[in-house]
């Protein structure tokens, strides 16, 4: 295999990292695996691996944002760059010219956008001269959702398949002097495997709204204590006195013009944050949606007036089977309620009309809690190449992990529920 060099450069969004290649953007491996010939490459580009066998791969998973559409417009879109310090280098499994195993990977250079805040570790790195960056990274950016996991053709031995794809990580991070890789937001099942392959767990906190045999949103408020549930109602007609009418679209129902303006909406929710924005995605990446992905889209928009106007705020979400995911919001102004409305409430009565189990309303803060929405603990997995490293995190992990589980405890008992409350 050709040398590569890392050339990490200090940008305006951060550090960033490239991988180069004096000959072209795939590097092969052969291996052996029983008595079988497989052929490990690393491809810089999703493009240059064909749509069909990756999305039979990843198609059925629950999480849509394997899919091969999702992170090629991240690419070609020029959102996921090595300019913005996420240099794409996906490891793909073949048998013969059959794709059976990939995973979506990304060199970078920093910690930005990836919603697990990892700076403690790098500075005990640099406190041990240990380059902390660039580092690999399996997720998809951006989107702090769960379910990454290795992606395996089915009828293949995912055991000795994961086995491989881990040896070739590690490998691969050892050769070209990376810190380690990690694994974020990661499937729950796919977690102990991973972790009896060497990798450490670290705990997280996210918020999950689960659908427990709802018929309607008034079903949903009965769960509240008597307080929150006249709070709810409050908000939901605020709007109303206001004369804002919220309206629901999906797929092919979406307009074309609500794209560019959702751009300009998560530019502008964004940028209210400062350097603790994520904003990454480019216009053409909301330009693409519509064109690539809108199928998987639910877009919740407020009206003031007719429906037929230009929105006044809007929220983008996206849905695959049972599950939904919120992504971005924004809006022209500030509208008394409208956030809760258009991120939470309104996409809670469409999920329980539409069989929805599941709905990850993304990041964000605690107010979370008095709209219903349960803590939960998600992972990211870690191995790192310097043993110091490793045993450091190793050593302090099991408290670590306990005060995250405390704090999760600690927001669900401030669930305005009913039944909470007689507790």
């Amino acid at each position: 295999m050709s040398d590569l060099q890392f050339i990490t450069s200090q940008k305006s969004t951060g550090v960033s990292c490239r991988i180069n290649k004096t000959s072209g953007t795939r590097i092969e491996i052969m291996v052996k695996q029983h008595s079988s010939s497989l052929s490990i490459s690393w491809f810089q580009h999703i493009s240059e691996i064909d749509r069909k066998a990756w999305n039979t791969l990843a198609s059925p998973l629950p999480t849509p944002f394997f899919e091969w559409e999702w992170l090629r417009l991240m690419e070609t879109s020029r959102s996921v760059t090595a300019e913005t310090g996420w240099q794409p280098y996906h490891l793909t499994v073949w048998l013969g010219r059959k794709l059976v195993a990939a995973a979506p990977l990304y060199v970078k250079g920093h910690s930005a956008g990836e919603f697990v805040f990892d700076h403690v570790w790098a500075d005990v790195a640099g406190r041990l001269g240990i380059n902390y960056y660039p580092k690999l990274v399996g997720m998809s950016p951006f989107t702090p959702m769960l379910g990454y996991r290795f992606l395996v053709a089915p009828g293949e031995n995912e055991s000795a398949l994961t086995q491989l794809m881990v040896n070739e990580i590690n490998r691969f991070c050892r050769r070209f002097r990376l810190s380690g890789s990690s694994f974020l937001f990661v499937d729950p099942q796919w977690q102990r495997k991973i972790v009896n392959l060497g990798y450490l767990g670290w705990m997280h906190q996210s918020f999950v709204w689960q659908n427990c045999n709802y018929n309607s949103f008034d079903d949903y408020l009965s769960i509240f204590n008597s307080n929150q549930r006249r709070n709810i109602k409050r908000e939901r007609k605020a709007l109303e006195k206001q004369g804002i009418t919220m309206k629901t679209f999906r797929g092919d129902d979406i307009p074309r013009t609500f794209f560019p303006l959702m751009y300009t909406f998560y530019r502008r929710t964004n940028d209210k944050f400062g350097p603790w924005g994520c904003r990454y995605l480019t216009e053409s990446f909301f330009d693409g949606l519509y064109h690539n992905f809108r199928h998987r889209l639910v877009i919740v928009a407020a009206f003031e007036g007719h429906t037929n106007s230009s929105p006044l705020g809007m929220s983008m979400l996206v849905a695959k089977g049972d599950q939904l995911y919120g992504r971005y919001w924004g809006s022209a102004r500030t509208v008394n309620s409208l956030h809760f409305n258009a991120c939470y409430y309104t996409p809670i009565d469409w999920a329980i009309c539409n069989g929805i189990q599941r709905f990850d309303p993304g990041a964000g803060g605690a107010h979370k809690i008095r709209r219903g929405f349960t803590a939960v603990s998600n992972f990211s997995l870690h191995r790192f190449c310097d043993p110091r490293l490793s045993r450091i995190m190793e050593t302090h992990l099991d408290e670590i992990n306990r005060l995250e589980q405390e704090q999760i405890d600690a927001f669900n008992r401030e669930l305005p529920f009913a039944q909470q409350a007689k507790n």
